[in-house]
């Protein structure tokens, strides 16, 4: 039988202490945000649609990222007991330097359209968190720009070669005069993926005003206040804008890049060279062979070619083919920490975030990319405690089993489906 008695007044004191209120608005929002879905589901609050979706969004009918995204998802772990890991270590040693975390910051084009700080913030996150910062060829802010808000840190530069190859030329030797260590020679874009949430949203560089833009800005005042009183949204490397992102792409890019461009770039970088946007493991091996630094797996973040290879199911394979001397990094659907001991376990020398600090910079501008890292890095921390890890090296392929839902059918098979 329950004995009952009398709240006691001075226990029910000790009860009522009640947390200190946050008035900053800004910090009680992204503090609120415990993942980075959290993030996204600000950032679709306070961003105009079409500026949202074009991050958001993919190519056509965005398998490519929403099966990249289940493959992550569809990962099981297996821990070790009673192997204590009260301190981790997450860092690590990448193209010749260092990175507190095994992530970095992907290139994004348009940045300053999600959120005004653009790449500034970017950088300044990257710097501030120890990790690299790439910049897009088609970012908003310049080289230089990035440079000054990243003076110390590791910058690393994506290039995309245009029609006018003079242009990325220029843009190689003004990234090598800025001190930028690492290029990322990008090969998965001749022509513009068909990016239907963009067609549909009528989405332009820049933006235009429309009776649709007008109301959905109605409850977003504070993107429109930033958009019309900073600096015209433009290109900062590239002299063209105006039209949608595919006509832009198809205007600039070139469907007729080869390994001979390739050679040209490579005279000209005197630091590291990867090439991004790699879907097979005979192009792994034809570049580990052609001497490249390292190579990105990766589908563009689904924006490209539909139903394109799962970078992060490509990755051990592609791993076994090159040895474990040749630098391999992966990215396209990454969104929790897990995700990149995931990676780390299976062979990823390191890994690359797009999306995500992309959330978080339209969440809340450069505090939203702090938030953002400090997710990812506690994700991150948590997991290899869990998995019985102090380090990444300690990270094997007997720590993940990639469970079967993408499981290739058989030409055999398939023909007698068929028939």
């Amino acid at each position: 039988m329950v004995t009952r008695q009398v709240p006691n007044p001075v226990e029910l004191l000790e009860l009522m202490k009640f947390k200190k209120p946050e008035l900053n608005g800004k910090k009680r929002r992204l503090d609120s945000a415990l993942t980075i879905y959290d993030l996204r589901d600000i950032a679709k609050r306070r961003t105009p649609k079409a500026a949202f979706d074009y991050t958001d969004g993919a190519a056509e009918g965005e398998l490519s990222l929403s099966r990249a995204r289940q493959a992550f998802e569809d990962v099981e772990f297996h821990p070790g007991i009673l192997k204590p890991a009260p301190t981790v270590d997450t860092s690590v040693e990448i193209l010749g330097g260092p990175s507190a975390l095994p992530f970095g910051i992907a290139p994004t084009g348009f940045t300053r359209l999600m959120q005004t700080e653009g790449e500034t913030a970017g950088a300044g996150a990257a710097a501030a968190a120890g990790i690299p910062f790439t910049l897009s060829t088609l970012g908003t802010t310049s080289i230089e720009g990035v440079k000054a808000a990243n003076p110390d840190g590791r910058n690393w530069f994506q290039l995309y070669v245009m029609r006018d190859r003079e242009i990325s030329y220029e843009l190689t030797r003004r990234a090598a005069a800025a001190g930028f260590d690492t290029l990322q020679f990008t090969v998965d874009t001749p022509v513009a993926g068909a990016r239907l949430r963009d067609k549909r949203n009528g989405f332009s560089i820049p933006p235009q005003l429309t009776l649709g833009t007008i109301i959905n800005a109605i409850p977003r005042p504070w993107w429109w206040f930033d958009f019309l009183t900073t600096p015209k949204l433009e290109f900062a490397s590239l002299s063209t804008t105006g039209g949608t992102v595919g006509e832009l792409l198809d205007a600039a890019m070139d469907p007729t890049i080869s390994y001979d461009d390739l050679a040209v770039i490579r005279d000209l970088w005197p630091g590291k060279i990867v090439i991004k946007g790699v879907q097979n493991v005979e192009d792994s091996v034809r570049l580990r062979d052609a001497g490249v630094d390292g190579i990105v797996l990766s589908n563009h973040g689904g924006r490209q070619l539909d139903r394109a290879p799962i970078p992060f199911r490509l990755l051990p394979h592609v791993r076994k083919a090159v040895g474990d001397d040749f630098t391999v990094m992966v990215d396209t659907g990454i969104m929790n920490g897990a995700d990149i001991v995931a990676s780390v376990a299976l062979g990823a020398d390191f890994t690359l975030i797009g999306r995500a600090y992309l959330y978080g910079l339209m969440a809340g501008g450069r505090q939203g990319v702090d938030r953002t890292i400090e997710i990812l890095r506690t994700e991150i921390e948590r997991t290899m405690r869990l998995l019985g890890v102090s380090t990444l090296a300690e990270l094997e392929p007997k720590h993940v089993t990639q469970l079967a839902r993408f499981v290739p059918v058989a030409a055999g098979a398939a023909g007698a489906l068929a028939r």
